[in-house]
């Protein structure tokens, strides 16, 4: 388990970076509105760890050095990841991130939608305030991808498909494409060359396979600190992988049961249980834990080819902190 003192030692080279991001994120967002503006003082009392925006500039110090521009664009990334979660817990009716209330939970989802705009919106003019086209049509792709990846979830889930192609599909779209934004932009801001720029992407969007992975299997197990029931995501049609798995792995006998209570979405609380035991005995967790530490020996495969530095070396703890954190 990292201790808030291990979190310390990975910011380390960035520290006084990351102390100037967190003062301009807090400052980024003001509103004349009342009801706008105590959207934004709920979101600014109760936002995270800042992972991603720790990703731009420990990906920019690890190509070089951090610029303005890095600062910057960690400030618009987290505005839109915040923008995201707050539409994601909308479209989820979700009332609890990580043990605090959603803002969905104080405002209606009417309110809730136009403050995750209006935060989008604000991450889009920051990003034209950075003078870079290339950074720019990253963010707008990241946007696409995002509302993309949320109706592909709901289509998964409606047509009740079962395989890993899609569930990685949906990951990708969802997770991964934005922390593979923030350390590509990371780089792109270091003045990197294509070929470390490339090497960051990809550093990024296995970390988001890594990140995802661990959030569905903490949905297997009962934890106040995360603020996510236990099987909130069967309870919602989501099949993750320790499921998915499970049910590739039994002989159609075994399975079939469990089967229709997904094909017919029968999501009492004892049959939720009842699917979460059949995930865990049959290899789920061990399965996807596999997945998450291949993708993470992926990433420390990369990162060695990046220029050795602390950063390069806060990269690779970062990684270990994404798998093994216990919220």
């Amino acid at each position: 388990m990292y201790s808030m003192d291990r979190r310390k030692i990975i910011e380390e080279p960035v520290k006084a970076e990351f102390q100037r991001f967190k003062a301009e994120f807090t400052s980024s967002l003001s509103s004349s509105t009342l009801k706008l503006q105590f959207a934004i003082d709920k979101i600014m009392s109760s936002s995270g760890k800042h992972i991603r925006p720790l990703l731009v500039l420990l990906a920019a110090k690890a190509c070089g050095k951090v610029a303005e521009n890095t600062i910057n664009s960690a400030v618009l990334l987290e505005q839109l990841h915040t923008a995201s979660l707050i539409h994601d817990d909308v479209i989820d009716n979700t009332r609890q991130r990580r043990g605090v209330p959603s803002l969905n939970a104080f405002l209606d989802n009417r309110v809730s939608v136009l403050v995750g705009d209006y935060i989008m919106s604000s991450a889009l003019i920051r990003s034209i305030q950075t003078g870079n086209i290339r950074i720019m049509y990253i963010i707008s792709e990241v946007g696409r991808a995002l509302a993309e990846g949320e109706i592909r979830q709901l289509e998964v889930v409606e047509d009740i498909i079962l395989d890993e192609d899609s569930y990685l599909e949906i990951i990708k779209k969802k997770t991964a494409i934005l922390i593979s934004a923030c350390t590509e932009v990371g780089a792109i801001t270091a003045g990197a060359s294509e070929e470390l720029i490339t090497y960051c992407k990809q550093i990024g969007e296995y970390l988001g396979y890594c990140f995802q992975i661990k959030d569905d299997i903490f949905d297997y197990y009962s934890n106040l600190n995360i603020g996510k029931p236990t099987g909130n995501d069967i309870l919602e049609g989501k099949v993750t992988l320790p499921l998915l798995y499970a049910l590739r792995k039994t002989e159609e006998a075994d399975s079939s049961y469990y089967l229709q209570l997904i094909e017919k979405k029968d999501f009492t609380p004892s049959h939720i249980d009842e699917l979460i035991l059949f995930a865990k005995e049959n290899g789920g967790i061990e399965y996807a834990e596999l997945k998450m530490k291949e993708y993470r020996d992926k990433v420390v495969e990369i990162m060695h080819k990046l220029p050795h530095s602390d950063a390069r070396n806060s990269l690779i703890e970062l990684a270990d902190y994404i798998i093994e954190r216990k919220k």
